[in-house]
């Protein structure tokens, strides 16, 4: 079975599921199907198939060019008519010298001419075009993978942050139940008179402040739902049931691996191809200063009538033709060929030096991003504890509600950050892995084999 059409059965089997409990969608299934279904996909396919059909264009070039003209006219010029009536096969001679040559009667002829152009030197102008359209072909076949890598990438974007923001909205729900309970802790200790109202006001606060998190947080879910179905090319209206995402591991590989790998990064070589055809214009400017040769062949049929054929002919001709002076034209084409081609390699070697740097930025952001969410972690540990403790103190009359408040606060906060810094955790690595000419479900493995 064709790999083309994988996405599509993927997506055939997706959107079969029940409407009422979502579609089931894994982090690698959404990346397929965006390799197969994203516009921008769509859009490089559509180029390669412009470009091959340039390049068929190009080689056709080689071929003769084969022509049918049907020519009518009316003419009473005195050497006209006498060439058609011979054409014709209608000359008289006896007609000829009893009337005027100098004044004939109008003549009406219709012309159907086949002819043949084959062309045998261009100056060395057909192969190098045919070069350039396969080297453009290459190009666009290179920039079609570069485009399925950022679709593939940017709906695995998609996907973690709709998994993030679900999974915060999941930890404000949480929060609100807990402090849910501390309002009405505090409302029944400040009715017993065991707290004052102040209290039991900041409480209420802490719940107001919650609830506006929740509320923005399943907003942005939808808008992040209906982000990841555009990614997909599917109807945003869908709803996704999304797989848990592992942890995240450490980078195993040293920054020169990555550094290797972006050396053949697909655009870049997209437009190293891109400059093999530019240097090739410069050949193919000089075929104007060159000769030109061909044979030309022709059939005529000739009649008073169109398409009649009373008359009939044919030729053979072998044309040579050379610019002997054109104003310099030819030779200031070929040098601003030159110069470009030229100008063309200074900007590739200016984006490949980009490229590195771009690798080695995305590799210290996925150390950091590591070393962040392991640090979130901790809090995340420490504020627990530390609500925990707060609460037993606060049942025993030790702390204020205010102080514990205060710890339920800097728990979600910590939950929040360690979701966040997982997110770019995941994010980083993917982001790397493109940067560096890899494709983005090689940064998957860190994630599946994450019990």
């Amino acid at each position: 079975m064709s790999r083309r059409w994988t996405p599509v059965l993927i997506l055939g089997a997706l959107l079969g599921a029940p409407p009422s409990g979502g579609v089931e969608l894994a982090l690698d299934q959404a990346m397929a199907l965006a390799r197969g279904q994203a516009r921008e996909v769509a859009v490089a396919d559509a180029r390669v198939t412009a470009s091959e059909k340039r390049l068929k264009q190009a080689k056709g070039y080689r071929f003769p060019k084969i022509s049918l003209h049907e020519i009518w006219m009316r003419t009473d010029s005195p050497a006209e008519v006498f060439a058609l009536e011979l054409n014709q096969g209608n000359f008289s001679f006896d007609d000829f010298v009893m009337s005027d040559p100098n004044n004939p009667e109008p003549l009406n002829n219709a012309l159907t001419r086949f002819q043949l152009v084959q062309p045998i030197y261009t100056g060395g102008q057909i192969e190098p075009r045919i070069d350039q359209a396969e080297l453009a072909n290459e190009a666009a076949t290179e920039r079609a993978g570069w485009a399925s890598d950022g679709a593939a990438l940017a709906a695995a974007e998609a996907y973690i942050m709709l998994a993030q923001i679900r999974e915060r909205v999941t930890l404000l729900e949480r929060s609100m139940e807990t402090v849910d309970h501390h309002v009405q802790l505090a409302r029944a200790y400040t009715e017993q008179g065991m707290l004052v109202r102040s209290e039991l006001l900041r409480a209420q606060v802490e719940r107001a402040r919650i609830q506006d998190l929740l509320t923005e947080a399943q907003g942005q879910a939808k808008v992040a739902e209906a982000n990841l179905s555009f990614r997909l090319a599917t109807d945003t209206t869908t709803h996704w049931e999304l797989q848990a995402i592992p942890e995240p591991l450490p980078l195993e590989e040293e920054l020169e691996g990555w550094l290797a790998t972006a050396e053949s990064r697909r655009d870049l070589e997209a437009a190293r191809r891109l400059l093999e055809a530019g240097e090739l214009e410069a050949k193919v400017k000089r075929s104007g200063l060159m000769p030109k040769v061909g044979v030309m062949a022709r059939y005529d049929l000739n009649d008073e009538n169109l398409f009649g054929s009373s008359g009939q002919s044919s030729a053979v001709m072998a044309v040579a033709s050379i610019d002997l002076f054109s104003g310099n034209r030819h030779r200031a084409a070929r040098a601003a060929a030159q110069a470009d081609a030229e100008a063309a390699a200074y900007e590739i070697d200016l984006f490949a030096h980009g490229i590195r740097l771009e690798v080695q930025e995305a590799y210290e952001k996925a150390i950091t991003a590591r070393k962040r969410h392991l640090t979130a972690i901790s809090a995340q540990e420490a504020a627990r504890e530390v609500e925990r403790i707060t609460e037993e103190r606060f049942s025993k009359g030790v702390v204020k509600m205010i102080d514990l408040v205060d710890a339920t606060t800097s728990r979600q906060e910590a939950e929040t950050r360690e979701l966040v810094a997982r997110a770019e955790a995941h994010l980083a690595s993917l982001r790397l892995a493109v940067s560096s000419g890899r494709a983005p479900e090689t940064a998957l493995g860190s994630m599946e084999d994450t019990p």
